[in-house]
């Protein structure tokens, strides 16, 4: 049995939350809160509350022991991007890209 938790359209690169990502892999649940609430990246406030969310769904919908869970898949992927134009020498433009990602938290309960 597996508790998921997903959040689309986070306003962060897929580059910086997997750094994060891979910190909590494989990694008990009550552990991986306590990575996140002490691990200064701004990938964390997002991801932290993404745990809690798929700790809630395992504990309600499922019926789960949330003592026993960890987190055994967590994936990130890109969003869309959202294009801006900044202004630039001589009257010319460069455009920025904000780049957006959608995460995916799978929570199991440990044999």
């Amino acid at each position: 049995m597996q508790a998921t938790a997903k959040v689309t359209y986070v306003r962060i690169t897929p580059r910086k939350v997997q750094i994060v990502l891979d910190l909590i892999r494989n990694q008990p649940a009550e552990k991986a809160l306590a990575i996140l609430k002490y691990t200064p990246k701004s990938a964390c406030e997002p991801l932290l509350k993404l745990l809690k969310s798929a700790m809630a769904n395992a504990e309600n919908n499922y019926n789960m022991d949330t003592s026993r869970l960890f987190v055994a898949e967590a994936n990130v992927g890109q969003g869309p991007t959202l294009k801006r134009m900044r202004p630039r020498a001589k009257g010319s433009s460069t455009r920025i890209n904000k780049k957006t990602s959608h995460i995916t938290l799978v929570l199991r309960e440990a044999e």
